[in-house]
This record gives structure tokens, C-alpha cells and sequence, in this order.
């Protein structure tokens, strides 16, 4: 009999960022391995996994948790009283989402925790999710019996705010979709984009300091701002309510596109004349890996894990100084070879990283552990 395996999905039932996008691209690539049996768990147990978000049959709990206001505050609750109610037990339980289920049966656990943002940064998180994070947090985690996480950098703050052995933290790179995020020719999209562009992507929230980076546009020449746009990507998040105001005051020079698909996505990347990450805190930085994959200079926060992740193929600036972002701008923007030298480096650095890497490692810790 093959051993079980449970993955809990439920950060499939909303739009995706970046757990969703975790959770998403490691469970697809695990299913095919014939060696275990996958189940999902979407506040119940299931064997479907959502693929498409549009076509899934679970589709209509989706819309059912986001259309009724008091179950969506209670859906966690309901959750966990639901899964009290099942018998099921596996043979290990992987949490890619910070904080694993005490009612889940399983002889080994396994969970992913990204970063602190949530003790660090509590004023950039939901007032909700705080309060969730300080309930259950700390109580839960060390039911796992191992924790991933996407950094050396997180691994350090792990094992300094965490009673884990270093043996048990296992850092695994994310990865992207080589097949999506490339170089692509004769782009076609159904909206249309300036012919130069600076690019910004991310949830719109506080902690992408994209206040920082509007701030640093804004500081731009006349005849630069002219030249290039600046366009943002992104669900819109949570606390969000000056970035749009700063936003629609420079709608003339700033284009933001809301949440697009992967595909789309990809294909701004191309388009982009520098991508801008000007985060404060990031446990890994994606989009810095995606924007090279796609050939665009990069241009990105020095904080926390992204100097890492980016290695040499980036231009750092401090994202807690505004003019430092806009100098690194007017820099980059001017220097034609230094793009070029941008461009190269990220394309060979963009290969250090996919989805099949890290699910390799996934399902090899996963084999140590029930071995």
C-alpha cells in the first residue's frame, strides 16, 4: 500500500500570490510521482486538486466563502471543526501555508514557514490574520516534525526565534515555470502598454513599499516620466488605500493593470524596460526570478533575502530611502550597457531555479522522513 499524503490546498480558493503559487506549482508536480497517494485538504478531504480556478468543481465553495461576509470571517473555525469530524489518517501532512492543523491526523508533519513579516510587520497584515498568526502560530509549529522554507536567510530567522534543530530546516528554493516565463516574440496582449515602461509587481500592500517606489517615480525628471510609464501588477491586497490615491493622482504616468494571468504576465516582463522591486521584507522575492527568466534588468531592494536570490544579476538600491531608489533608477535608465550586462546575468541566473528543482527536494525530504 502506497503511503498518504496530505497537502492542504486552501490557499487554492482565492486568487493566486505567493503561497497560492507555492502550494500550487510544488502539488502539481508531486502528483505525478507514483511512489505516494495525494490528497488534498480544502477544509475537507479531497483527491481533486484545483488546476484551474475557473474550471474546478470546488469553484463554488470559492464563491460561496467570499459572497457571505460572516462565513468568511469564520471560516477557519469552520474549518477546523469540520476536520474534527474525519477519520482519516496519513502518513505525513504537509502545511505550505505557516501553520498546520491540529486536527489533521498524520504521523508526520511537515510545514512551510516563509518569513515573520507577520511579528516584524504586523501594520503591513490584516488585523484578522494577526490575530489568527498570535493564536496558532506558536502553538502549532512544533507539531512539525521538519519546516521548509525558501532561504537561507529565513532558515537563520528560524532557527533564532525557533526551538528547531538545525538538522530539522530545510531550505528549498521556489522555482518558476521555464515553459511560461522565457524570452517570447511577436507579443500580442488585449490591452495595450507604453512603448517604454518601468515595472512593478506585487500584492498592493504596505509591505512592497510601493509607496517608496511612487515617491521615487515621482522624484523622476519631466523628460523621464515622459518617456517611461510606470505600470503595476498585482492583486490588490490589504491597507491599500494611499497607494491607490497616489496612484490615480498620476494616472497620466502610472498604469496599474490589476491582477493578469501568468501568461500575460511573462509577456509584460518582456515588454518591461526595468523591472522594480523595492520590497522591505521578502522571504524569497519571486518576481525578481520571473523578470530574469524573461530578460529584464532588474532592479531590486537590498533587504532581507533578495540579495540571495539575486545574486550579481541585480542593481540594489534601500528601499527605505526614496531618492537612494530614484538614483538607482536615473542609473539603470542611462546605462544602456549596464542593462545589457543586467539582462545577461539574470537570464544564466534564471536557470538555477524551477518548480521540477524544488519538487524534487519536496518529495525527497518527504521520502527521508517516512523512510
Amino acid at each position: 500500500m502506497k503511503p498518504r499524503i496530505l497537502i492542504e490546498t486552501i490557499a487554492l480558493l482565492i486568487p493566486l500570490t505567493g503561497i497560492g503559487r507555492y502550494t500550487l506549482e510544488i502539488s502539481k508536480r508531486l502528483r505525478k510521482d507514483e511512489s505516494f497517494e495525494y490528497y488534498y485538504f480544502y477544509g475537507f478531504h479531497s483527491k481533486e486538486l484545483i488546476l484551474d480556478q475557473k474550471e474546478s468543481k470546488l469553484k463554488r465553495l470559492k464563491q460561496l466563502l467570499k459572497s457571505i461576509p460572516v462565513l468568511k470571517k469564520m471560516t477557519r473555525k469552520i474549518i477546523n471543526i469540520i476536520s474534527k469530524f474525519t477519520q482519516q489518517k496519513y502518513d505525513l501532512y504537509w502545511q505550505p501555508n505557516f501553520i498546520p492543523n491540529d486536527t489533521i491526523k498524520a504521523k508526520k508533519i511537515v510545514t512551510s514557514v516563509h518569513d515573520f513579516s507577520f511579528i516584524l510587520y504586523e501594520k503591513y497584515h490584516p488585523k484578522e490574520r494577526i490575530e489568527h498568526f498570535k493564536k496558532y502560530f506558536f502553538k502549532n509549529i512544533y507539531l512539525s516534525d521538519a519546516i521548509i522554507t525558501g532561504s537561507q536567510y529565513s532558515k537563520s530567522e528560524i532557527l533564532e526565534r525557533l526551538d528547531f534543530k538545525d538538522k530539522d530546516v530545510h531550505v528549498i528554493y521556489h522555482g518558476i515555470d521555464h515553459n511560461i516565463f522565457r524570452l517570447y516574440s511577436n507579443i500580442e496582449l488585449e490591452f495595450e502598454l507604453p512603448k517604454k515602461f518601468l515595472l512593478s509587481v506585487g500584492s498592493i500592500e504596505p509591505r512592497k513599499n510601493l509607496i517608496g517606489l511612487l515617491e521615487a517615480y515621482n522624484a523622476l525628471s519631466n523628460d523621464i516620466k515622459e518617456e517611461y510609464k510606470l505600470v503595476l501588477v498585482g492583486f490588490k491586497g490589504w491597507e491599500n488605500k494611499e497607494i491607490m490615491k497616489l496612484i490615480e493622482a498620476n494616472k497620466e504616468n502610472i498604469i496599474y493593470l490589476g491582477f493578469i494571468t501568468d501568461q500575460e504576465l511573462a509577456k509584460v516582463y518582456n515588454l518591461a524596460s526595468i523591472f522594480v522591486f523595492p520590497s522591505f521584507y521578502e522571504g524569497f522575492g519571486l518576481p525578481i526570478i520571473e523578470a530574469f527568466a524573461c530578460g529584464t534588468p532588474v532592479l531590486s531592494s537590498n533587504a532581507t533575502s533578495l540579495p540571495e536570490v539575486g545574486g550579481d544579476a541585480v542593481l540594489y538600491c534601500d528601499p527605505h530611502d526614496s531618492k537612494n531608489i530614484a538614483e538607482k533608477l536615473v542609473l539603470l535608465i542611462e546605462n544602456s550597457d549596464l542593462q545589457n550586462d543586467l539582462r545577461v546575468k539574470g537570464l544564466e541566473r534564471a536557470k538555477q531555479f524551477s518548480w521540477e528543482k524544488s519538487a524534487q527536494q519536496h518529495q525527497a525530504l518527504f521520502e527521508r522522513l517516512l523512510s
